[in-house]
């Protein structure tokens, strides 16, 4: 009988989640046997999704052995996933779901502790709200990062967080969070460049299999297009581009190639070399992504007081120091040599200048020399 009543309870459940109501689901068609209604008469009340919902992430937050955890603790952790309930409420649907699931209360002294029976298997169908909440916060920002076969998987459960966390807003205060947080780049918005899905799906592919790639690849900085064999070893998301990062057959520098200016890409039989040997932590802290050399410079600049606040806030280094001088503060940090630096120190216009190294004062001179000397023939 419980089993049964454990199925019916289920497809109460899903139903509400699914469109047409759950029509066609096998669990509908198992439910109606002979004698079943008699049973089901004695299954708690859950006619409305909210109660459902509040009552399968009840289960979903039981221990699975004693001594268990209280009433009191669980509508902690219900209050904390958005629920206003009261203890009264949580001690009901404990009563209610015991007579349906393998619960046990310890009641062997106060305050009583809930979990699962021993042995009972709680493969529990369905999404808590913080399953749903963290599958909708991260979802942008995987697709570009896992195998096509992997996301098309995990489709449906994007699909079923989302449509969750709808159906709840008006009464869980926790499946609102998604309009109230946001995650936004400092940098200019630039938008994304567009990624043949063929492309990324076949270089996902070869760094899953760990083979080696045939391409035609165009580079920016040298306004032409070579055909290479690549070693692929990692994919990385970097502001709104993705990079392979890689080595050229017969060379062991590694090398960042953008996604986005592959032409055509072919998996060749040959494993892929260095795989083993790569760390992708180790290359990432070595400020790569940062488009520079691995060596770091002492950098000494002063700054104005404006830019000296920032910087308190958020700082360049770990070892950055601003001591106060005329007219505004001198910065000391030891930083990567990169183009990303030299960006952002152009970027501070006449509130930063370069005192060390001479030779990074003396580039950014001449830059800063060759801007002013456009804008003048543009003017004149």
């Amino acid at each position: 009988m419980r089993l049964a009543l454990q199925a019916h309870y289920l497809f109460a459940y899903l139903k509400d989640l699914l469109p047409g109501g759950g029509q066609g689901l096998p669990i509908q068609v198992a439910c109606r046997r002979p004698g079943f209604d008699k049973e089901a008469s004695q299954l708690p009340q859950i006619s409305s999704r909210d109660t459902i919902s509040r009552q399968w992430e009840l289960l979903h937050k039981l221990p699975t052995k004693g001594p268990g955890i209280t009433s009191g603790e669980l509508l902690e952790k219900m209050r904390d996933t958005g629920y206003r309930i009261t203890k009264r409420t949580v001690e009901r649907d404990l009563i209610e779901l015991s007579r349906v699931f393998p619960l046990t209360c310890n009641d062997r002294g106060k305050p009583f502790g809930w979990h699962w029976a021993p042995g009972a298997s709680i493969d529990l169908p369905g999404m808590s709200v913080s399953e749903a909440l963290s599958l909708t916060l991260i979802e942008d920002t995987i697709r570009p990062l896992l195998p096509n076969g992997m996301l098309k998987a995990l489709q449906g459960r994007f699909q079923h967080a989302r449509k969750k966390l709808e159906n709840m807003a008006d009464e869980n205060l926790a499946a609102r969070w998604m309009s109230k947080v946001a995650s936004v780049r400092p940098e200019l918005n630039l938008q994304a460049p567009s990624i043949s899905a063929e492309i990324l799906e076949t270089i996902q592919l070869a760094l899953l299999e760990e083979r080696q790639i045939a391409c035609r690849y165009y580079s920016a900085h040298g306004n032409k297009t070579s055909e290479l064999t690549l070693n692929p070893l990692a994919l990385v998301q970097r502001g709104v581009a993705t990079y392979l990062i890689g080595t050229a057959d017969h060379y062991s520098d590694l090398r960042q190639y953008a996604v986005h200016r592959f032409l055509n890409v072919e998996i060749l039989p040959a494993a892929c070399e260095g795989a083993a040997q790569f760390d992708l932590p180790h290359y990432l802290a070595s400020d790569a992504l940062q488009f520079g050399g691995p060596q770091k410079i002492s950098l000494q600049a002063w700054v104005s007081e404006s830019l000296a606040r920032l910087l308190r806030e958020t700082p360049l280094a770990e070892d950055m120091a601003l001591q106060a001088c005329e007219g505004g503060y001198r910065l000391t940090a030891t930083v990567s040599d990169s183009w990303q630096l030299n960006w952002w120190m152009l970027s501070q216009g006449d509130g930063l200048v370069v005192e060390q190294p001479v030779e990074l004062r003396h580039k950014l001179l001449e830059t800063l020399r060759g801007t002013l000397q456009r804008y003048e023939r543009a003017t004149a």
